[in-house]
């Protein structure tokens, strides 16, 4: 792909620029930050599933997980309310620091906010690798959910901002393929660990190794031209986008960063800016994809899987089995949705995901509903487990191919420059929320809906499917600068877009 030729058109003109090593490296070491966001999705449920961890931190949950003669439905065991906010608590750190880390990226640029997201998910990781008490592990969560809101918050909009308008698509899936690689990664961790005494203090220290990585790699980063010239610094913002467009001839791209970011600087008040009509779809898109990505239920599957197929009478090395399989399964799809976004679109990759999703979920509620009722008293043959976690799987990929990575991409192309550091926090402060909800209250929901609680996820597929294929319109290969015409062209949004805001330079 380096060395590529390709031209994007705005209003007419054409930016002439090839896909440079460079700016595949960059982007490379940037979406690292989706690795350590995956490796504590994946880790977390594989560690609350171990033995002497929950005898050391939750002993509560331990005794009513061993205890025989218990009255509790079999879907009832994890309930316990700490032991859901040590998952939770990292999300809600994320949900506040997602609103200082928006100062941070606009203010001091894109590659110091990576940075400080690293550095909070290295000390953070080590606090939990080292914990001996209740306090240092919610603590060590929270540094944790830290460095996850500065990650997210950063991370998508320097990968917009760097890739062509031709390959966005593609390489900002880049953090969403960090995303899984990091819980593929952290499930066979939590699979080899389980077997010692203290391995839940490896799998939770190992995160400082990603985080480490981070740091160093974003040390050497260099910043986007729009956050250069959002400072002031036109002459490096010049420079870099020859470097990474691998071409002195960038001026008509070049002037026109400039004109937005000019109009931008216009904008007094930006969390007051994103709220006037004319960025009623941003506004939106930037609100209702990030609620609908956790109303998918994924992070019922990413969180709790071993938890879950525990419950469904899997033993504690197949269920953590199991969850590898799903981790591999996440990864490899998300290889479908890199190599088809920026030809497919955006929308058929919503509208297929969602259908397969909502099928699948169906199936699986359907099944458990059949074989453990609302006792959940039963078993499985081997044949039903396989087929239950082939129905899992297929869920996984399809999330793994449309929401999974759509959910961050989106979001992140859709805002003007004026508008995309509120944009994009309030994409992940939504995200972070809806997220803290789900980790929080899943083994309560799980305990009292039981086998309905996938039809209830299934549910939210089908409405979000539909808001889709309503509203959203196709934005592959349309630049950054130009999307405001995307709005006015749409049977709902135009009516919210004025005839002069349309970008044509």
């Amino acid at each position: 792909m380096a060395g590529g030729a390709f031209v994007a058109t705005s209003g007419g003109r054409e930016y002439e620029g090839k896909v440079t090593a460079f700016v595949l490296v960059t982007c490379f070491v940037a979406a690292m930050g989706g690795l350590l966001f995956g490796y504590d999705l994946g880790i977390t449920g594989g560690v609350t599933s171990m033995e002497p961890f929950l005898i050391k931190f939750f002993p509560a949950v331990y005794k009513q997980m061993k205890d025989e003669t218990s009255h509790d439905s079999q879907y009832c065991k994890f309930d316990n309310e700490l032991l859901t906010l040590f998952t939770s608590s990292l999300y809600l750190a994320a949900l506040v620091a997602s609103f200082f880390a928006s100062t941070t990226t606009r203010m001091l640029g894109r590659k110091p906010s990576m940075f400080l997201g690293g550095l909070f998910f290295l000390v953070g990781a080590l606090l939990n690798g080292f914990a001996q008490n209740i306090a240092m592990l919610i603590v060590g969560r929270l540094l944790l959910g830290f460095g996850v809101g500065y990650c997210n918050q950063s991370v998508p909009v320097y990968l917009s901002e760097m890739a062509p308008a031709k390959i966005r698509g593609a390489l900002n899936m880049g953090f969403q393929m960090m995303i899984t690689i990091g819980i593929l990664i952290a499930n066979l961790i939590n699979y080899w660990t389980s077997k010692h005494q203290n391995g839940w203090r490896i799998s939770l220290g190992i995160g400082a190794v990603p985080a480490v990585l981070l740091c160093l790699g974003s040390a050497f980063l260099g910043d986007t031209p729009n956050s250069l010239i959002e400072r002031g610094q036109h002459e490096k913002a010049k420079a870099m986008l020859q470097k990474i467009r691998g071409t002195d001839n960038v001026d008509e791209e070049y002037l026109d960063l400039i004109d937005a970011s000019e109009e931008a600087k216009k904008v007094e008040h930006p969390w007051k800016n994103i709220a006037q009509p004319k960025y009623r779809p941003q506004l939106t898109f930037c609100t209702l994809i990030p609620f609908f990505q956790q109303l998918t239920g994924i992070n019922v599957i990413m969180f709790y899987a071993p938890v879950l197929f525990k419950t469904l009478g899997f033993g504690n090395d197949a269920s953590l089995m199991s969850a590898v399989i799903t981790g591999g399964v996440n990864v490899v799809a998300t290889f479908v949705s890199i190599f088809s976004v920026d030809k497919a679109g955006r929308r058929i990759l919503f509208l297929q995901g969602g259908t397969q999703m909502f099928v699948c979920q169906i199936a699986v509620g359907g099944m458990i509903a059949a074989k453990f009722g609302l006792g959940g008293e039963g078993s499985l043959s081997k044949g039903e487990a396989n087929l239950l976690l082939f129905f899992i799987c297929a869920y996984v990929a399809a999330y793994a191919w449309s929401w999974g990575p759509l959910g961050w991409l989106v979001p992140s192309e859709i805002c003007s420059l004026e508008a995309r550091s509120a944009g994009q926090a309030i994409n992940v402060a939504v995200n972070m929320f809806f997220t803290f909800v789900i980790a929080q209250i899943f083994l309560t929901m799980l305990c009292h809906f039981k086998f309905g609680l996938f039809f209830f996820f299934a549910g939210f597929v089908l409405i979000m499917t539909i808001f889709i294929a309503l509203l959203l319109p196709e934005t592959k290969n349309v630049p950054i600068e130009e999307m405001s015409r995307v709005w006015k062209s749409h049977w709902f949004w135009t009516k919210f877009i004025p005839q002069d805001h349309v970008v044509t330079a």
